[in-house]
Order: C-alpha cells, then sequence, then structure tokens
C-alpha cells in the first residue's frame, strides 16, 4: 500500500521536483516500509521524535525538519538535518546558523512565507521577508544556507484562493532569487503543496511536496 502511493506520487512529480514523506506520528516500522520502497527523504516536525527515529533509522535518510522549531531545540537537531523547512523570524536562522558553526556545517534553510489567511500560520508576512531579505543580516549567518521559501496554503476547499496563496509565493521566490541570490545557484527550493494541494502547488513552481496522509493513511496519535 505505502510503496504503491510513494510510487504513484513520484509518477505524477514532474522532473526536478522532490517529494518529502510526512511522517510524524508514524511509528519506524512504517517508515521503514517507505525506506524499502525507495524513499529516502522524510519530514518531521517534533524534534524528540525525530531524535528517536535518526537513531533507529537507516543513515541514509534525509531529514528535513517542516513544522515550527523553537530556537531552543535546535541543538539537538543541527549535527544532522539535511533541511529545515519553516525558518519563520530572523531569531530562529540566527540561533541555527550558530549551531550548525558549532557543526562545521551550513545547514539548508528555507524561509517560511506568510500567504495564507489563517491566524495560526507563522512566518514573513512577503514585505517581513523582503525587509530581512534586504537588510543583508543573514549574509553574516555562515552556518545557515537559505536555500528558498517554504509556504502552508490557507486550509479550504477554495482551489482557486490556494492557487492563489501558492502564486503569491512562486512570485516572491523568483524576485527574491533575481534580487539577492542572482549569484548563488542553491536558492532554489520552493517547499508548498502538501496531501490535498499538491497538484495545484506543482502548477505553481512547486520542487519540494511535503506528503503524509496521501501515503501513510491518517496519522497515528
Amino acid at each position: 500500500m505505502i510503496a504503491e502511493a510513494i510510487r504513484d506520487i513520484n509518477k505524477s512529480l514532474p522532473t526536478g521536483v522532490r517529494l518529502v514523506a510526512v511522517s510524524k506520528f508514524h511509528p519506524e516500522e512504517v517508515l521503514m516500509e517507505a525506506y524499502e520502497a525507495g524513499q529516502r527523504v522524510f519530514g518531521e516536525s517534533h524534534v524528540q521524535e525525530l531524535q528517536r527515529k535518526h537513531e533507529a533509522l537507516p543513515k541514509d535518510i534525509e531529514w528535513h525538519f517542516i513544522g515550527h522549531l523553537q530556537t531552543n531545540k535546535v541543538k539537538y537537531i543541527a549535527p544532522y538535518v539535511s533541511m529545515i523547512h519553516a525558518v519563520d523570524t530572523p531569531k530562529l536562522l540566527q540561533e541555527i546558523s550558530r549551531q550548525g558553526e558549532k557543526c562545521g556545517r551550513r545547514i539548508p534553510c528555507l524561509l517560511q512565507l506568510h500567504v495564507a489567511e489563517e491566524e495560526t500560520k507563522f512566518g514573513f508576512t512577503p514585505e517581513e521577508a523582503e525587509q530581512f531579505l534586504a537588510s543583508g543580516l543573514w549574509k553574516d549567518m555562515k552556518g545557515a544556507e537559505l536555500r528558498g521559501i517554504m509556504c502552508m496554503a490557507t486550509n479550504t476547499d477554495d482551489e482557486q484562493q490556494i492557487a492563489r496563496e501558492f502564486e503569491t509565493a512562486r512570485q516572491f521566490f523568483i524576485h527574491a532569487r533575481e534580487t539577492f541570490f542572482a549569484d548563488q545557484p542553491s536558492f532554489c527550493e520552493c517547499s508548498w503543496g502538501m496531501s490535498d494541494d499538491y497538484p495545484i502547488a506543482l502548477k505553481h513552481g512547486a520542487t519540494l511536496v511535503r506528503i503524509g496522509s496521501k501515503i501513510f493513511g491518517q496519522r497515528q496519535y
């Protein structure tokens, strides 16, 4: 079942788009099923759970942290995390950089853009992200490397609204790449789209899609 879901999703992804299998709240044996089906990129959003799985599972897994990350938890995942998707404040990026330097790493990060209507969503507004990038402060953060933009669309059935929000993120990504990262080809990632809306995300420039329930079924709390 899991292997089939992964195969079907991968078939639907254009060249250059990667699947992040959102495995939070699912046990290690379920992740191993996905691993055995060839999946190597997994998304987690709780530091303690990620720690446990990182220790228990094969070492060639690429762990992406996709949830809201508290600054005091960064140190636990800094040695091995492959990408942190949801950098939602300058302070968090600064701490990621500090811990990255301690580990002798430049940790790949994505700026989280707040494009949804829900107040509960984290992230920079496009205006705040513009100000932060224009400030140039991130250039001094040697232990973190900005690789692109992440966002979440509003939780709605209105596909046109979802498309508008993803397009807002895509346009911001293009602007940021041209304005602030023209000499950095590594600034290339657009992380948006989940189980319900990833086909829309693909039409609006997604390079990473974060899919959980479509692979693993409903989460096990």
